[in-house]
Formats: C-alpha cells, structure tokens, sequence
C-alpha cells in the first residue's frame, strides 16, 4: 500500500505542516494507483501536508484480492519514515530487507522503521482470497533516529480502550488511558474507533488532530465525513464528539506539531533535495549495503529521476 507521493499530492518543498487552531477543515483525498489497487490518498495534499509527525495515509479498498494477485507492491526503499500498516478486512503479506516475512490480518499492526534505508514488498499472501480493505500511514522520523538503524515490529493484540459509543483500538501513543507497545519517536498518537454511537472522548490538546473516515460516516458540529476525506481538526482541543447514523469506522491520527522541515519525495521523507538525490542514486545503482535485498519474486520498483535531476544536463 504505500507510495509513492507524486507531485500532484505535494511538492518537493520544504514543508512543516503549518498547525492551525482549533477548526474543521475538509480536504478532498487524491486517487492514486499502488501496485493493482486504487486508493485514496487522504495526506499529503497541497492543504495539509502534515498532522503530527504524520506525513501519509493512503486508504486502500475494499478490494476483491485472490491467492496470487493482492497488493502486488515490488520491492522499493524508503529513508526517514516509519511504515504504520493497518487492515480492517483480509490478509497480505509483508516482506522486507531485514528478513522479515509476515502475514498481516484484520486488526493487527505492521511497523516498519526505515532508518537510513530499508526496502519492503507487499504482497498476496499464497491463501487468502476476499476482502482487502485498510490504511497505511506514514510517520516522519525526527532528526535524532531518521538517519538510524531500521527495524520490523508486528503486533497481533493492540489494546482497546471503551467509549461511550463504540471502542477504540490504539496503534501509537496512548489514547483514552490504553498505550500501545508499538515504538514511536515523536509524541503521537493513532487510534482505530469503531463506533455505534455518538460518541464523546478526551484529546490530548497540544497535539493537532485528524481523522480519516474509512467505513461510515460521522459528524461533527455539522460537518460530515466519509470516506474520500481528510478531516483537519486543528492543534487545541481537549475534546471531540463524533455523530454516528450508524457503524463507523474512522482513523484518528494526532501529535504535536513537527517542528522540522521536510521534503517529500517518491517513496523519501528527508530534510533537503540533496538528501533526496543521495536516496535516489543509491537505489538506482541498487546499493545493497544502504537499501539491502528482498527476498520477493515480484519485480524490484525503479525510481524516475527526481524533477529537479531531470533538468540537469547530465543525468545518472
């Protein structure tokens, strides 16, 4: 499910994300194709580049999947990012260069730390057949472990926190007194609710706040989300309620604001275009000692040069 961001989700611009005050702010989601699959790519947008250190979700589904055909995403690198997959119906299968060969099911959590370097596939898994349907989110390192080792975290419980409409099950951070295991380096949080109900629950108000509607639809002070939309809730509420007509399901994400400015590229979260180049002709020559190899018979993902190498002279 994951990348790559184009310029027409975001440009290769610094970018910080720009917190606002409280507010409801509706942005559209971009269709975009990822490996045989059409998803909605909710961030980044040219309006909203980040909430939190979250820097992408992609909602991917429902889709018919088969034994051998599902994802069907090659082998491709990613550098300064976390890799925070969630499915909410099937199975696929998550390779990666550390090793690692997991099956991912419904309510369970994939965490990939890319660190300086890491390359990953998504794939069928050989026995599932049915519904695909989830989110893959992405989160910016910060400086102090971007450029570190990588690393490959699967959790098949998470905890659940009750409301008063529904549950909350908590990928990241701690949320209505549940915290998950799951490693993260800023103060975040990411929270699945299935709701039933309308619904009243605590923020954390020094964080900036949003929501991804992936089944359903809720309101909020008159304003209502469903799938296709990115919700922007603004940095300084201590407070949500959330109107149901019937079963939601909805991603809340949330952080404090991320300080540093970063430049999206392709399948690359760096701090500046020459970072980004470096990334970018490591993968190119294939460099096994930065990127590493997958064990994956889908093909190996190549990269188009970066818009600001495309007008050079000389090219790689």
């Amino acid at each position: 499910m994951s990348g790559p961001v184009t310029a027409e989700d975001v440009s290769d611009t610094p970018d910080s994300g720009h917190p606002s005050a409280p507010c409801i702010e509706v942005t559209d989601s971009h269709e975009a194709a990822v490996g045989h699959l059409t998803v909605r790519r909710a961030l980044p947008r040219r309006a909203r580049r980040m909430i939190g250190a979250w820097c992408f979700a992609d909602h991917m589904g429902p889709a018919d999947v088969t034994e051998n055909h599902s994802l069907d995403v090659g082998p491709h690198p990613h550098i300064g990012l976390q890799t925070v997959t969630w499915l909410i119906d099937g199975e696929a299968l998550h390779k990666d260069s550390l090793g690692s060969e997991q099956v991912i099911k419904a309510g369970q959590l994939n965490l990939m730390t890319s660190g300086n370097g890491i390359t990953h596939s998504e794939e069928a898994t050989g026995h599932y057949r049915g519904t695909l349907q989830g989110i893959q989110l992405w989160v910016a390192l910060p400086e102090a472990t971007r450029a570190g080792g990588s690393l490959f975290e699967h959790y098949s419980d998470l905890p659940q926190a009750d409301l008063d409409g529904g549950v909350a099950t908590v990928l990241a951070g701690e949320f209505a007194g549940a915290t998950s295991p799951a490693r993260h380096d800023t103060a975040l949080v990411g929270a699945e609710l299935d709701l039933r109900a309308p619904t009243t629950m605590g923020l954390e108000s020094t964080f900036e706040h949003g929501l991804v509607v992936l089944e359903g639809e809720v309101g909020l002070d008159g304003t209502t989300l469903t799938p296709g939309h990115l919700g922007y809730l603004g940095e300084g509420r201590d407070e949500l309620h959330l109107a149901v007509r019937g079963p939601a399901k909805v991603m809340l994400i949330g952080g404090v604001p991320f300080n540093e400015q970063i430049v999206m590229w392709w399948n690359f979260v760096a701090r500046t275009r020459e970072e980004i180049t470096d990334a970018y002709r490591d993968w190119a020559a294939q460099n096994a000692d930065r990127f590493g190899r997958v064990n994956s018979s889908l093909p190996t993902i190549p990269a188009a040069a970066p818009t600001w190498l495309r007008q050079e002279p000389t090219q790689l």
